[in-house]
């Protein structure tokens, strides 16, 4: 892998960063919203159902949307983009406009939780496979105006949900979320590009599993899937957290909006910071930041500031999370296996987000209704993550402090 290869610019270069940006925008940044669906289900279409039943619904969403990344990587190696942007634009939207017709539990569990997940997944692994290819030494910059696409759609999504839901109804607040995310799928199969040919392989099991058996790329899975498992938690049930102590509706459903109107601060600022520091120094930092918000600030608040601030500090330390992964993976990947690794890596991660707030909802209906225990779940599952890069920084770079 030649260094001198990147263009690491130029007119093609950020065209795609910005096509890839509206990908993370429609893909993470919708699925960024799955706190303020929780709530609302939870007292309106889905009321009689129990936190932790209404919870595989975002979580299989979550899942289905890592999940795919074995099979969008494999693809995307060997076709490309194109194929899997066009495939991947129709579910969405599709899955979506199902959505607004939902009555049932199970028609939500498909449409929201399956079709229009496989079409978010089939965005959001080109965008960052993409931009990878076209950078190396401003890598950690360019993927982090990448992820910040998720960051605003998680702005824009929530303030469009709470703004529309009274005005015109559930229907048709998913149809006009659907028509935008439609417009932005156009723009971004018109510029969405890749600097290597496609090059066609067998498709094999072992090319998913094989880089498990290097002890780098397992102790990072390892660190995703803790601080996944945990990180959705808080993503899930901040605002059903924040109405059990009293926070306004109004107010509490824009916790989404603040927590993901922050995160464009941690899926930039510490991407940039990487560059310089290292990726792996930047990444430890902020998951331990992560865990120490979670079960030194969450863990206590029970008042409107204290929870705010949370949501603000946790929106930046969760996004470098996000951010950062990818990022770790381009760094000990092969270019040419950089979609098929991403893909592993977000797999793996997926069956903790498909658990996690599950997990969480169980706990919380155990304890009739306390988040207490959930939060500390949440919270030890991200210290044990941050650990992890830890021992993944080891094996990289030794104990020595140097950039890595």
């Amino acid at each position: 892998m030649d260094p001198s290869s990147f263009p690491d610019g130029g007119r093609q270069a950020w065209t795609a960063v910005a096509g890839s940006s509206a990908l993370l925008f429609v893909s993470f940044g919708w699925i960024n919203c799955v706190g303020l669906f929780q709530e609302y289900y939870q007292t309106h279409q889905l009321k009689e159902y129990t936190e932790s039943q209404i919870a595989w619904i975002p979580s299989l969403q979550v899942f289905f949307m890592l999940f795919g990344g074995p099979f969008v990587g494999k693809i995307f190696d060997d076709y490309g983009p194109r194929y899997i942007l066009i495939v991947g634009s129709f579910l969405h939207v599709f899955g979506l406009m199902m959505t607004s017709i939902c009555k049932e539990y199970y028609q939500f569990l498909l449409a929201q939780a399956v079709c229009s997940a496989i079409g978010a997944s089939m965005a959001f692994y080109p965008g960052f496979a993409c931009v990878g290819t076209w950078f190396f030494h401003k890598r950690g910059a360019a993927m982090g105006l990448v992820a910040a696409g998720s960051s605003l759609g998680g702005v824009i999504f929530p303030i469009m949900v709470i703004n529309l839901l009274p005005k015109v109804g559930f229907g048709w607040t998913m149809r006009i979320c659907a028509f935008l995310i439609l417009g932005m799928l156009i723009f971004a199969n018109f510029t969405v590009t890749s600097r290597i040919p496609p090059t066609r392989r067998p498709f094999s099991v072992m090319a998913f599993l094989r880089p498990l058996r290097e002890p780098v790329f397992l102790t990072l899975t390892l660190a995703v899937f803790f601080f996944f498992w945990g990180m959705f938690t808080p993503l899930t049930f901040i605002v059903v957290h924040a109405r059990k102590h009293g926070m306004s509706t109004s107010m509490a459903q824009y916790l989404v909006t603040i927590l993901n109107g922050a995160s464009i601060i941690g899926r930039t600022v510490p991407n940039v910071i990487a560059d310089k520091v290292g990726r792996f120094n930047t990444m430890i930092v902020m998951a331990f930041f992560t865990s120490v918000l979670i079960l030194g600030l969450w863990l206590p608040a029970t008042g409107n500031v204290p929870i705010i601030l949370f949501a603000v500090f946790f929106g930046i330390g969760s996004g470098a999370g996000i951010g950062l992964t990818p990022v770790l993976c381009a760094q000990i990947s092969p270019v040419k296996d950089i979609g098929v690794r991403s893909g592993a890596i977000f797999a793996l991660a997926s069956f903790a987000a498909l658990s996690g707030s599950p997990i969480s909802g169980e706990i919380i209906s155990d304890s009739n209704g306390s988040l207490k225990w959930a939060i500390v779940y949440a919270g030890v599952s991200c210290a044990i993550g941050s650990a992890f890069f830890v021992l993944a920084r080891v094996l990289t770079a030794g104990f020595k402090w140097t950039k890595a």
